[in-house]
C-alpha cells in the first residue's frame, strides 16, 4: 500500500477557539475512529500556528541559519494532517473528502514517495 498526506490548510489568523466548535470535534473523532476500523490510519497530528515555526536555511559556509517563522510567506499553511496508507489515489482522495468536510477546511493529498 502507498502512504499519503492529508493536510489541513488553515488561514494565517486561524484561531481554534472562533473556528472550531463541538460539532466540529465530534465529526474529527468520526473521522479518525472510522480510518482506525478501515486499517488506513499510520498517523495523525495537528499543528501550533505558523506564526511559532522556526525556518533553517543551509549557508554557503555550511552553517546554518534559524529565523523565526514560517519558510513560507504565504496566506495559509498546514495546521493538522493525517498519514494514511491507501490502495491508490482515488481511495486516499476519498478520505480527503471526508476531512475536508469534517475539519471544515481546505485538504491537500499527496504521495510520499517510496522508501530507499
Amino acid at each position: 500500500m502507498t502512504q499519503y498526506l492529508v493536510a489541513i490548510h488553515h488561514p494565517d489568523d486561524y484561531d481554534p477557539s472562533i473556528a472550531e466548535d463541538e460539532a466540529m470535534h465530534r465529526d474529527i473523532d468520526v473521522l479518525n475512529d472510522e480510518m482506525v476500523a478501515a486499517g488506513i490510519r499510520v498517523f495523525v497530528g495537528g499543528l501550533h500556528p505558523a506564526s511559532s515555526a522556526k525556518s533553517l536555511r543551509a549557508q554557503p559556509d555550511g552553517g546554518v541559519s534559524v529565523t523565526d517563522g514560517p519558510y513560507l510567506k504565504t496566506k495559509e499553511h498546514v495546521g493538522g494532517f493525517w498519514v494514511l496508507e491507501a490502495a491508490d489515489l482515488d481511495e486516499a482522495l476519498a478520505w480527503g473528502r471526508k476531512a475536508a468536510i469534517a475539519c471544515r477546511a481546505p485538504v491537500e493529498v499527496r504521495e510520499f514517495h517510496p522508501p530507499v
